[in-house]
């Protein structure tokens, strides 16, 4: 599986040693890094499809000082799509409002027929970025229908309705932001962890460095804006559970074997 990391802040906060300690990570997540930078109301996203430690560009960038008020990062251990640049998180898509989709997913789809139409859209191969091109259409169906308005008390709705539509038999760790807000969810235990600080939140899929980490409420929606928690979903049943033979199955139904 991948591995998740991600800020939300009040302030640009330096970054380096969190994104060195989440990156050596990708010893065993050898199939692309990624990092969106989403300061200024703008979305600035680097990936390669290559092991974050084999990376010159990763290496020589992590040697300037990084600084961000709101941060996502991905490793990729493939299990669903090619080792590809258009395979590597983070995915993102404007809707039909302007406003900018991110997502970065650590899971696998098993089973959605909601999510099947989109394989014919989607540049890449990977059920993560079916799940932001389903979220895109949902927004702007929500868009269209309500005349062009659409405050963030309804996008919060409309994002736990699709993750409770999705969540059933599948792997849904995601992290999403909506160019105001930063939503994030786990449904795996022990798969995703947080540590509150003054002004920031941060998450990764394991401890990194310092004190203080927590495991993030499982099965509920969670929705910051600038480091402060505004939304605490109501909590589903739709637990995952690792299934080994679950997992060998779908690698051999992708890699042709």
């Amino acid at each position: 599986m991948c591995e998740l990391f991600g800020v939300t802040a009040n302030r640009r906060v330096k970054l380096n040693d969190l994104l060195k300690a989440f990156f050596e990570h990708s010893i065993e997540h050898r199939n692309g890094w990624g990092l969106a930078f989403l300061d200024d109301n703008s979305v600035s996203i680097e990936k390669e499809p290559i092991r974050a430690v084999d990376s010159l560009y990763l290496k020589n960038r992590l040697t300037g000082r990084i600084e961000s008020a709101r941060c996502m990062a991905h490793i990729r251990r493939a299990t669903v799509g090619d080792i590809s640049f258009s395979n590597t998180h983070p995915f993102s898509k404007r809707d039909d409002s302007g406003r900018t989709w991110v997502l970065v997913h650590n899971g696998t789809i098993f089973d959605s027929p909601v999510l099947s139409a989109y394989q014919y859209r989607q540049e890449g191969s990977t059920d993560s970025e079916r799940i932001l091109l389903y979220l895109v259409d949902q927004m702007n169906k929500h868009y269209e229908r309500e005349l062009n308005s659409f405050d963030v008390n309804e996008r919060i709705k409309l994002i736990e309705d699709i993750i409770k539509r999705l969540a059933p038999n599948n792997k849904l760790n995601l992290m999403i932001y909506d160019g105001d807000y930063f939503y994030v969810h786990k449904n795996e235990e022990g798969t995703l962890y947080m540590s509150e600080r003054p002004g920031s939140v941060i998450f990764s899929t394991h401890p990194l460095k310092g004190e203080g980490w927590e495991a993030v409420p499982q099965n509920r929606l969670l929705v910051y804006k600038d480091g402060t928690l505004i939304h605490t979903g109501e909590k589903h049943n739709y637990s995952y559970v690792h299934d080994e033979e679950k997992m060998k199955l779908i690698y051999l139904e992708y890699s042709g074997l």
